[in-house]
């Protein structure tokens, strides 16, 4: 790599991290400065185990992002092996647009025409609060279908479409077959669609803060309305372990990815060795 290049890359990567490294620095801060170090200390950590709003607003984040990423990955799996079978363009071009609109949609129109339908829909129906934690479910599995849909689909493009047929010729059923086949084979797209949904659901705030009631709060919309006021390092306090966690599942994922490589590349080197080895 040349001397320019090395300098763009480390520039890059402090640009990049920077924030969060000034971050994790100030959540060791013994004082509620967020410009000047007092000293470190473990302070704001032991409040932030003490704020039950805080803990609580992560709690229901948590539950949120569970429910919308495992509603999202059922229904959109369902839906990539429907769209996958259609046979007229048309439809499929049709499908497909379908699909890729809430992606592009800004995030702010699709947040306050949700919050208008459920409003319409609550008063219609004689509700004295329309907005609620159902309500946002509905909302975060909205946006994140199409991203569950994308990662699926092209699995299911991939494989061959002789594999179902031949498992219902030698006697199961149509059930079976998707469950012995095909979803092996689409279960890795399957699986990355389940992690973008969680993170993000994890992350939204625009289409939370339209689509959430009074009796539940997500840590984002917690944290903006801390910001009217004022952001206590204790929120940085909060941030690290998230990052943190989020840090340590990546490691053990790429290990894990790596593993099964050098498990896969095992057999093929022997294999090689062999064939090249004097008889």
């Amino acid at each position: 790599m040349k001397p320019i290049a090395k300098v763009y890359t480390a520039l890059l990567f402090l640009f990049l991290f920077a924030p969060i490294l000034i971050m994790l620095v100030f959540s060791f801060n013994s004082g509620n400065s967020l410009s000047v170090l007092d000293g470190f200390s473990l302070y704001w950590y032991k409040e932030l185990f003490h704020d039950e709003d805080t803990l609580g607003a992560l709690r229901n984040t948590l539950i949120l992002a569970l429910c919308a990423a495992l509603l999202s990955t059922i229904m959109g799996t369902a839906a990539a092996v429907g769209m996958n079978k259609l046979r007229s363009k048309y439809m499929k071009a049709a499908m497909n647009t379908v699909t890729n609109l809430p992606m592009v949609n800004p995030e702010i129109i699709t947040g306050i025409s949700l919050m208008l339908m459920f409003v319409f829909f609550g008063r219609l129906i004689g509700m004295r609060t329309s907005l609620n934690f159902g309500t946002m479910l509905i909302a975060h599995v909205t946006f994140c279908l199409p991203y569950v849909i994308l990662q699926v689909l092209p699995k299911l493009r991939q494989m061959d479409p002789a594999l179902p047929e031949a498992a219902m010729d030698l006697g199961c059923t149509p059930l079976r077959a998707f469950a012995k086949v095909e979803l092996p084979e689409i279960f890795p797209g399957i699986l990355t669609g389940l992690i973008m949904s969680f993170t993000l659901s994890l992350d939204d705030f625009v289409i939370s803060y339209f689509t959430s009631g009074n009796g539940f709060e997500t840590l984002p919309i917690r944290i903006y309305n801390m910001t009217k006021k004022t952001v206590t390092p204790k929120m940085y306090a909060l941030a690290t372990l998230i990052f943190f966690v989020i840090l340590a599942l990546l490691l053990v994922t790429n290990l894990s990815d790596r593993s099964g490589e050098d498990v896969e590349a095992t057999p093929r080197k022997k294999r090689r060795q062999k064939k090249h080895s004097p008889s």
